[in-house]
């Protein structure tokens, strides 16, 4: 039965992204196949077998000690401000970001990264059809954030027409960046985290391929990566511990004002209708949780955890889930945590845009026009990688 749903969860993908496409004659299906079938077996790679169990271990393992590493430092400015027992999530979740940045920026300045993501980026554009600048792009958003990508390739950003800039701003809101993942972990099993890590790769691409066809022109397939400006070693400490603290704050600024927001829709809907804002919002994202799998009887619940999602962010979504994660069978869970994965929600369309408008206005400007198809195009990938998990678990 679920490889049935699964069949039809694809078709209602493919059949949504279709009808969005701006140029259907140009799709190419066979690389599209091919990279559905790269998912699954990744997937199920990932999550039903030992090896896939060690690397995740092995993954999770890392920003484990990462973490523990942060909380020194965390420990050593905050320590005694918490109530004893007590975890509170800007210390715990949202501070260990900083730490991370920080080895993130000692990778870039070591030129690691940017040959990492150069490497993995050429390997993929013989598998997905796209160009260099594209599939470049998809790792690197990744790896350094969907706003500071736009940064590496800042010397293309004015050259690039509608379509092609579509396919780069669609790839940073369907991947998660690298030093946020381990606040993820926190709240979700890594093995969802690293799962969706992996498959939304292909998915940005997927989905890309059929909404936003086109041929690159060999002679225009070039990949130019802008050297970050040069810095000694402790100034470009001082500027990514900067950056990963701002993030912290603009995240927990962002959960203060959702939280409250939803908080009080919430109460007065539920004063005037008898029912919460997000119990509405669970029924009309039922048949979207339905065909990815989630069995009928939990749909309306998992439901209301994807729209709160899209309309705030993932971290509100997966602190409400795990508040009612127990009363979700384990299937489920994997098949919502996947989809939490991303940045695909309305905050989104705004930081991509105000990234892109920074470095080129005129091509912030295209961006913010498209931005509604941008968030459409990035929550199918949401949709169909937890499809495609749907299947192997």
């Amino acid at each position: 039965m679920k490889y049935i749903i699964a069949i039809i969860g694809l078709l209602v993908v493919f059949g949504l992204a279709y009808l969005a496409s701006n140029n259907r004659k140009q799709i190419k299906w066979k690389p599209i196949f091919l990279m559905i079938v790269i998912q699954v077996i990744l997937s199920a790679l990932l999550l039903n077998t030992t090896f896939g169990l060690v690397l995740i271990k092995g993954f999770a393992g890392v920003f484990s000690k990462l973490l523990e590493y942060a909380a020194s430092g965390v420990s050593f400015v905050f320590g005694g401000l918490a109530n004893k027992g007590e975890a509170p999530f800007f210390l715990t979740v949202l501070l260990p970001i900083v730490f991370i940045s920080v080895l993130i920026g000692i990778f870039q300045y070591l030129k690691i990264l940017p040959f990492i993501m150069k490497a993995i980026g050429l390997a993929l554009s013989k598998v997905n059809g796209m160009g260099k600048l594209e599939s470049y792009n998809a790792v690197a958003s990744a790896i350094v954030g969907q706003s500071e990508v736009f940064i590496t390739v800042k010397k293309q950003l004015g050259l690039l027409p509608a379509n092609r800039l579509y396919t780069l701003c669609a790839s940073a809101m369907s991947t998660v960046s690298m030093s946020i993942v381990g606040a993820y972990m926190t709240m979700i099993e890594p093995k969802y985290v690293v799962t969706a890590l992996v498959i939304n790769l292909f998915g940005g691409f997927i989905i890309t391929s059929i909404i936003n066809p086109y041929l690159v022109n060999p002679s225009e397939d070039i990949l130019v990566i802008q050297d970050v400006q040069k810095q000694s070693f402790f100034e470009m400490l001082g500027e990514y511990i900067i950056d990963g603290f701002k993030v912290a704050v603009i995240v927990g600024a962002m959960l203060i004002g959702f939280v409250a927001l939803i908080a009080g829709i919430n109460n007065i809907f539920d004063l005037i209708f008898g029912i919460s804002f997000q119990e509405i919002l669970g029924y009309v994202f039922s048949p979207l949780a339905f065909i990815m799998g989630v069995p009928f009887s939990e749909t309306v619940r998992a439901g209301g955890i994807m729209a709160t999602k899209l309309v705030t962010n993932e971290f509100v979504a997966m602190m409400d889930l795990t508040k009612i994660q127990s009363s979700f069978s384990p299937r489920t869970l994997g098949i919502i945590s996947v989809f939490l994965v991303s940045f695909a929600n309305f905050s989104s369309i705004g930081i991509v845009a105000g990234a892109v408008k920074s470095l080129n206005e005129k091509q912030g400007n295209t961006v913010a026009r498209f931005g509604l198809k941008l968030l459409y195009g990035a929550t199918l990938v949401s949709v169909l990688s937890s499809v495609i998990v749907s299947v192997v678990l």
